[in-house]
């Protein structure tokens, strides 16, 4: 498991690099190209003085308008994505709950995960401060995790760095009539990340991180009680946005 978790890590955290190395190369040459338009709207307009307009220049400044406006970065108009699914699981509710509720032992099973201490625990809730990454980006963050067993498991980021807003939340409800030890699952996380780098690499945290999440949980339930029974655990993909 642990070097499982080791490859994972370092595999996304290549592809990650290799991201931050290529959005770093687009700004780069953004600030070029907009010191370049700069310098070539003062010179114009000096030109403009003492330069009859003609059609051609029209022409011609329009394109470079054009050239200019594809290759410089859009605004980030969209930085949230959420996510949701459900699921029939072949384990009880109250076997779900206390994997999910265990924050304690993220760091053992979940691949991004490399830290997760209790921090603060009453009835109902508890506080954990979380490592999650992979280098280079790693996040270090506070999490106020709610507690409703055997039914929910609701965690929010708060003093993030690098996301903005960060919630996951587990419900358990009863699964398959006449078989108390399966369940229905529903998950849904939602995030957002600060900065617009970081939000280039919406898509990599998306599909490597967020969509495997129950997975990884699921190999912690059946190391823990064995395989599931006989059920269609294939996920509903409810949203995916």
């Amino acid at each position: 498991m642990a070097s499982n978790k080791a490859l994972l890590t370092a595999s996304l955290g290549h592809r990650i690099l290799q991201v931050l190395k290529t959005e770093t190369k687009i700004l780069n040459q953004s600030r070029l190209i907009c010191t370049c338009s700069c310098l070539s709207t003062k010179y114009n307009a000096t030109l403009v003085r003492s330069t009859p307009l003609s059609l051609p220049n029209i022409v011609n400044n329009e394109q470079s308008r054009t050239f200019i406006s594809s290759v410089l970065p859009k605004p980030f108009t969209n930085k949230k994505k959420e996510y949701s699914e459900r699921r029939i699981l072949g384990y009880s509710m109250q076997e779900m709950y206390d994997i999910v509720a265990g924050v304690e032992n993220y760091h053992e099973f979940v691949p991004w995960c490399l830290k997760s201490d209790i921090i603060a625990r009453k009835a109902g809730s508890m506080k954990a401060n979380l490592e999650i990454g992979f280098p280079p980006l790693v996040e270090k963050y506070t999490s106020v995790v709610t507690l409703v067993k055997p039914h929910m498991v609701k965690a929010v980021c708060t003093d993030g760095k690098i996301f903005n807003h960060l919630v996951t939340i587990w419900r358990f409800r009863p699964g398959m009539p006449g078989k108390p030890n399966t369940c229905t699952l529903d998950f849904q996380v939602s995030f957002e990340f600060r900065s617009v780098l970081h939000s280039n690499l919406s898509h990599l945290f998306f599909d490597e991180v967020v969509k495997k999440n129950v997975g990884a949980f699921l190999k912690r339930a059946q190391s823990v009680y064995g395989p599931q029974k006989a059920v269609n655990s294939r996920p509903q993909i409810l949203q995916s946005v």
